[in-house]
């Protein structure tokens, strides 16, 4: 068994680099940086025959320039070179510290961006993004990148960016996965999962069968095979799409109404008669959350129940859910989330196993809408909506069977645990959407036709690789081909980077802005008589959402928003002889309990106070709303 630790929370401020946190891993070389080694390993063990060659991506930054464009994906060390840059450069905004470790010991890097000279970031309404949980699906840790960038060079400059920076606090996580994007930039693999060895076949073997770049050229695309004998036949289940003059586009059928049999690049490593079915990894990192988790395939022993596939041993069993997880339970003061991968594209929210009507509060769900519109006119997007119903109909029909397709169920989901668990806004947004930018046949659906046909016209044909002949060593003789897997099918070509990333940005970012916020408007101290005086403190929330949702209420995650004073123990030692008491509230506390303040709505609260003595008193009060801020003000009683 692996040993496994999780390092303390290391801040850049102090000083720390990069290479003194890999340190902890004592001497530890991760493959892609060691020059003697001819193959990527696995956690540096081999699982069947898990080993490849390292390749290098021309749509790819290995080492960091002198400026920061995104012409080009970035490596995992590419962008913490970039994180750490900017701590030192913007000390006074930036914290970067190390939440956690990967499975295979990599520093996962977070950033706090806020003014620390105007509080705490726990102080404060605060959003987080996160990128890279999914380890092909890398746009989504280039939009928290240029997220990132647009932040810290638009403040002071920009007066929104400078006041959002001011007053709230932006957690940013890159990279998740840090393992599984290295794997997928540094070779051909292209996995979604984390690289923990997996059993995906369950026949006791992990990772056995993974694809196999049988050509050379570094990239796994597809194979088809012409059905020739009876067997071969019997199972063909791919036609040659219609639509394509040229004959590029496979499409699905029923087996046996098919004239080829379709598979991924490689070989039957296992002999089980089935190809590539059990690659590196296969746990999900978003199917890992506790909110409905459920088993693995398998996991269901009387067979009749629901499983997940990609959900793991038990919820949170992953370090990397884990630690988004624990981070974000302690910090409840969080209220806007966005979790991203690729590639359908979506603005992608909860819920996965109902209908939103059916368990989402109606006020909740109509900010969730809200949000929704908000994304669209950002971005574009063909989809905004939940994950049940609008997710999985978006297509409509079965396009095998003609069947209206039905709402399906997914488990374990991050939105899921963000709303129903945590009471935020939760999304976990989908980039890039396989060059479908148009609808080239208009049969209302965006597919690989009108991706097909975009590359022809916009990105000079070179996301799909013409079908080429290949002697197949088991398959015989069959043809290699289709959509380039990571810089087509799940990500963009690079020169379609930015706009990508950018527009899911800025999104983020118009959520961000629309944090709750708690604004002190009146502080008012009144002598009622000899002695005795009123304290009111007046306040207003002038965010654009409420403090709590009405499920962060029912799941006790946010406390309602409270005032209360504050006084040198020398004034109120003694209790009933103290020189000064609290007589409204009457509590023991002395503590006005407010409720939660909605968009726009005033509050006040008022205190009486009684003083013995001809001294001037001073005194604080404090507002302290768990996801709206915390603020002092001070005061004086005059006699």
């Amino acid at each position: 068994m692996r040993k496994t630790t999780i390092l303390p929370i290391l801040c850049f401020a102090s000083g720390i680099t990069m290479a003194q946190v890999r340190s902890f891993e004592a001497e530890k070389l991760f493959p892609e940086k060691n020059e003697k080694l001819k193959f990527h390993t696995v956690s540096g063990e081999r699982h069947g025959p898990s080993f490849f060659k390292k390749f290098v991506f021309p749509e790819v930054e290995y080492t960091p320039g002198e400026t920061l464009t995104f012409e080009k994906y970035h490596t995992v060390d590419v962008m913490y070179a970039w994180y750490e840059k900017w701590a030192t450069q913007f000390p006074d905004i930036v914290d970067l510290y190390v939440i956690g470790e990967s499975f295979e010991g990599r520093p996962v890097y977070q950033m706090t961006l806020t003014n620390k000279k105007t509080g705490k970031d726990t102080d404060k309404p605060a959003a987080y993004f996160e990128g890279g949980r999914h380890s092909g699906e890398i746009t989504s840790s280039e939009s928290i990148l240029w997220l990132t960038q647009h932040l810290l060079e638009n403040y002071g400059k920009d007066p929104e960016i400078t006041a959002l920076i001011d007053t709230k606090a932006i957690y940013l996580r890159p990279q998740n996965n840090p393992d599984g994007s290295n794997l997928y930039l540094f070779t051909e693999q292209r996995n979604r999962s984390t690289v923990r060895p997996y059993d995906n076949d369950r026949d006791g073997l992990l990772d056995e069968d993974p694809e196999e770049d049988l050509d050379g050229d570094g990239i796994i695309y597809q194979i088809r095979k012409k059905a020739i004998t009876p067997e071969e036949k019997e199972k063909a289940n791919f036609i040659i799409d219609p639509k394509d003059s040229k004959g590029r586009l496979m499409k699905r059928t029923f087996p046996g109404k098919g004239e080829y049999l379709g598979y991924t690049e490689g070989i039957d490593n296992d002999g089980d008669g089935n190809f590539n079915e059990d690659g590196i990894g296969g746990l999900d990192l978003h199917r890992n959350y506790p909110e409905n988790w459920r088993p693995n395939s398998g996991g269901d022993l009387t067979g009749r129940g629901y499983t997940q596939g990609g959900a793991g041993e038990y919820p949170l069993s992953e370090l990397e859910t884990r630690s988004t997880a624990l981070w974000m339970l302690s910090h409840p003061n969080i209220s806007v989330v966005n979790s991203m991968d690729t590639r359908v594209p979506m603005h992608l929210r909860p819920p996965s196993t109902s209908k939103s009507e059916e368990r989402m509060y109606p006020q909740d769900l109509a900010i969730y809408k809200e949000m929704d519109e908000l994304g669209l006119s950002f971005t574009g997007y063909p989809w905004a909506g939940d994950v049940y119903e609008t997710y999985s109909t978006r297509y409509k029909v079965n396009s095998m069977t003609g069947d209206p397709l039905k709402p399906e169920p997914l488990f374990g989901h991050g939105p899921d645990f963000g709303y129903f668990y945590y009471g935020s806004i939760w999304y976990g947004d989908e980039l890039w959407n396989g060059g479908a930018m148009k609808d080239y046949d208009s049969d209302g659906i965006y597919d690989e036709y009108d991706g097909l046909m975009w590359d022809d016209e916009e990105n000079g044909s070179r996301g799909f690789k013409p079908w080429t002949s290949f002697n197949h060593p088991q398959l015989g003789e069959v043809e290699i081909g289709g959509f380039h897997p990571k810089f087509f099918a799940q990500n963009g070509p690079a020169w379609q980077l930015e706009n990508w990333a950018k527009k899911q940005a800025l999104f983020n970012l118009a959520m961000a802005k629309r944090l709750p916020q708690l604004t002190i408007s009146d502080l008012r101290v009144k002598k009622l008589s000899e002695g005795e005086f009123e304290v009111t403190l007046e306040w207003t929330n002038s965010g654009q959402l409420p403090v709590a949702l009405e499920q962060a209420k029912l799941v006790k995650i946010v406390q309602e928003d409270r005032v209360s004073l504050d006084f040198d123990k020398e004034w109120t030692k003694g209790y009933e002889n103290a020189k000064v008491k609290i007589t409204t509230p009457s509590l023991y506390d002395k503590t006005i309990y407010s409720g939660y303040t909605e968009v726009g709505e005033k509050k006040t609260a008022t205190f009486k106070v009684k003083v013995e003595g001809n001294e001037a008193v001073k005194g604080k009060i404090r507002l302290s709303s768990t996801r709206g801020g915390y603020f002092e003000r001070e005061f004086t009683l005059n006699q």
